[in-house]
């Protein structure tokens, strides 16, 4: 009992600091000492053999995947080509409501997201295009969290069979699986995902009208003057629309029908973004050290979360944890979901919490004789609702560039990315134990 108290608490300080702004780099550490000391487990040793396994395994199964999924992402953005794809798509949605605003800006961000761009590429693609166009038509400013957490953190993350997101990669080096695992379990949560939010920003947009808030009147407003968030592609010759969608789908393709292993599709579309847009980029030798530089800070950090739940699974609390799990009535399938999901919410990280459920779970539910797809999907799925908690990297990260706080916008994020997914689970875990 003293351990699983000793995690608790562990868990505490890792939100408190999170959320005072230090980094998970500093914190997970830090936080593992606790665990260390608290336990009685030698500190340099498990430093060493545990923290560090844990950290090392993460990085030699990944790093690779981060750097090629980070330089395409660098090379569609300065290219201009995530933009095109990104005006392509509002002008085919249109922005002639308030609504059809809120539904286009998640519609882009799926896109990009789903053909393989980085969210952290994708905010900076969308910010200068939505600014305006909630300025334009009197839209709070906060309502944008809503729609842009919706493309990029729920349905595409974990959800739809054959997204290249590194969520529904893990559980593939594990489980022998594919990325179109299980593929009706993802259709279901998406469709359901997708209803509840696309519900949710009417709903909010409706609310905040009868508020009469207003986009000057945020409690935030633009802090970028009149002029707005400075547009970087103003004045300059950006690739033709149809021909900026040539990566992204010759990703999907690659992986989905032909099943080219991720790597080579990730590197393939590097090569072949940098063939078709290389006149674009104004600063080339910028891109490519900026993408693979911007690699590195993604991979440390969740890395920094799976060392720091190595040292967490080899406390006799989580050997209790683990057996309350396997207690819960009814299919592992379920047990198995609510592991990855608390994992997820520890480290606020949905790659870092799914990491470590397949680490330290999946033989185990192997050897149950679990369908390896459904374990697949059901885990992935799981790894995306509660990692995004107020002390998730992404949000922190995604405020600052919006500039909002949690104050302003937190709730939206909850809403779309955290109690959406869990609903929309509902379902999908029916479904996986009736047909799995």
């Amino acid at each position: 009992m003293w351990s699983l108290i000793t995690i608790t608490i562990s868990l505490i300080l890792l939100i408190v600091l999170a959320l005072r702004g230090f980094s998970i780099i500093i914190i997970a550490p830090v936080v593992s000492l606790f665990v260390m000391v608290t336990n009685g487990f030698p500190v340099l040793e498990t430093y060493q053999e545990t923290y560090m396994t844990g950290f090392i395994g993460y990085v030699r199964n990944y790093f690779l995947i981060f750097l090629f999924a980070a330089m395409f992402g660098k090379l569609m953005d300065d290219s201009g080509a995530a933009r095109q794809i990104a005006n392509l798509l509002l002008r085919i949605i249109g922005k002639d409501s308030k609504y059809k605003v809120l539904v286009a800006i998640m519609v882009i961000c799926a896109f990009l997201t789903y053909g393989g761009i980085s969210l952290f590429v994708v905010i900076f693609a969308v910010l200068p295009i939505a600014k305006p166009l909630f300025k334009e038509l009197d839209i709070p400013w906060h309502l944008f969290m809503a729609s842009f957490f919706t493309g990029i953190g729920t349905f595409t993350m974990t959800m739809l069979p054959g997204t290249p997101s590194v969520q529904n990669i893990i559980p593939t080096k594990y489980l022998g699986t594919t990325v179109t695992a299980a593929p009706l379990l993802g259709i279901i949560a998406a469709v359901f995902v997708i209803a509840i939010n696309l519900w949710y920003m009417k709903f909010a947009l409706k609310r905040s009208e009868q508020r009469k808030e207003t986009y000057a009147g945020m409690t935030n407003p633009d802090k970028e003057g009149k002029e707005g968030i400075k547009d970087i592609y103003e004045g300059r010759a950006l690739p033709n629309a149809i021909v900026s969608l040539i990566p992204p789908v010759a990703l999907l393709l690659a992986l989905n029908i032909f099943k080219v292993e991720i790597i080579y599709t990730l590197m393939g579309v590097v090569v072949l973004t940098t063939v078709l847009f290389w006149k674009y980029i104004e600063i080339k030798k910028n891109t490519l050290n900026e993408g693979a530089v911007s690699a590195v800070l993604p991979i440390i950090n969740t890395s920094a979360d799976v060392g720091y739940g190595s040292v967490i699974a080899i406390t006799t609390g989580f050997g209790i944890f683990n057996e309350a799990m396997a207690q819960i009535p009814g299919s592992p399938l379920i047990s198995l979901f609510l592991a990855t999901t608390a994992l997820a919410g520890i480290t606020g990280s949905s790659s870092g919490g799914l990491g470590i459920a397949m680490e330290a779970l999946s033989s185990t539910y192997l050897k149950m004789g679990l369908n390896p797809g459904a374990m697949h999907r059901v885990a992935a799925i799981a790894s995306g609702g509660l990692d995004s908690l107020p002390h998730n990297g992404a949000v922190i990260t995604i405020l600052v560039a919006s500039k909002l706080t949690h104050k302003d916008a937190y709730k939206h994020i909850f809403a779309v990315s955290v109690i959406a997914p869990l609903i929309a689970s509902i379902p999908m875990l029916i479904a996986a134990v009736l047909l799995y």
